[in-house]
C-alpha cells in the first residue's frame, strides 16, 4: 500500500517487538515497518531492518536518520526486568545496589527517552501519529501496594513521567501527535518465566496476543488520551 502508514518498532528482536513487527507488516493500512534491534533483524516484505544499541545515543540518532521519512507510529518495545547478570528484582531495600539502579534506569527509562528525543521530530504532522513505550503496571506509584522490585518499579515510573512530559511538549510542537505508555500484561517470554507463578492462564499472554492487544489499544486512542498509561485491555492505569 503505497500511501500506507510508516511504523518503527524499537526492540524488534524481543518477543513483543517481533510480534508487533509481524502484525503491523500484515496490515493493509501499513506501507512499511522499520524494525530496529541490536541483534537479529527480521527480513520480510514491507519490513526494513536497522541496527541500534539502546545505551548508545549515537546509534539511536543514526538509525533515526536512516528512517528519515515521517512516521505514523513509533513503539518502544525494549525493557529489562532483571540485571544483565541475572540478579534481581530486589525484594527489600537491603538488596539495593547502585549499579543495578543505574542499569535499570539506563534500559527502562533513559534509552526510551533518547529514542523519543530523536523520533518525535520524525512524527507526521497529519493524521494521529503516535509514540508509545511499553511500561508496566508495577510502575504505577498509586497502584503500588506490595513494594519491592525497587529499581524496576522506579525506572518504569520514570518512563511514565517522561512520556507524560513528551505528551505535553507534543501538544505544543505537533498537536496531531499522541504519546502514551502501555502495560502489556504478563507475557510468556524468557523475561517473565521466573515470575509467572500464580498468574492465571487466561492472563498469561503469548507475545502475539499481547502485541495484538497493544495495537488494539493504540488504534482506539484519541487526543485526550495523550500522556496516559493504558493496560493491555484499554483501561487507564493511575500514575
Amino acid at each position: 500500500m503505497e500511501n500506507g502508514k510508516q511504523c518503527a518498532i524499537f526492540g524488534a528482536s524481543g518477543g513483543i517487538g517481533a510480534a508487533l513487527v509481524d502484525l503491523l507488516a500484515a496490515r493493509d493500512d501499513v506501507a512499511q515497518v522499520h524494525a530496529l534491534a541490536r541483534g537479529r533483524l527480521p527480513s520480510a516484505p514491507k519490513v526494513t531492518g536497522h541496527r541500534f544499541t539502546l545505551t548508545d545515543e549515537a546509534s539511536i540518532a543514526a538509525a533515526c536518520a536512516e528512517i528519515g521519512a515521517p512516521l505514523d507510529l513509533v513503539i518502544v518495545a525494549t525493557g529489562r526486568l532483571v540485571r544483565d547478570n541475572g540478579d534481581g528484582p530486589e525484594k527489600s531495600a537491603r538488596a539495593l545496589d547502585a549499579a543495578a539502579l543505574s542499569e535499570m534506569f539506563a534500559i527502562n527509562a533513559i534509552g526510551p527517552a533518547l529514542i523519543a528525543k530523536h523520533c518525535m521530530p520524525l512524527l507526521a504532522k497529519t493524521g494521529q501519529p503516535t509514540f508509545a513505550a511499553i511500561s508496566a503496571k508495577v510502575g504505577s506509584i498509586t497502584d503500588n501496594r506490595l513494594g519491592g522490585w525497587h529499581s524496576y518499579r522506579a525506572s518504569k515510573a520514570a518512563l511514565n513521567m517522561l512520556v507524560r512530559n513528551f505528551a505535553i511538549e507534543l501538544a505544543r510542537t505537533n498537536p496531531a501527535a499522541i504519546a502514551v505508555t502501555l502495560h502489556p500484561g504478563t507475557v510468556d517470554t524468557p523475561l517473565s518465566q521466573p515470575f509467572q507463578r500464580g498468574v492465571p492462564a487466561a492472563t498469561l499472554f503469548t507475545p502475539e496476543q499481547s502485541a495484538a492487544h497493544l495495537l488494539s489499544v493504540i488504534d482506539g486512542l484519541s487526543q485526550s488520551d495523550s500522556g496516559k498509561l493504558f493496560a493491555w485491555n484499554g483501561s487507564e492505569l493511575p500514575f
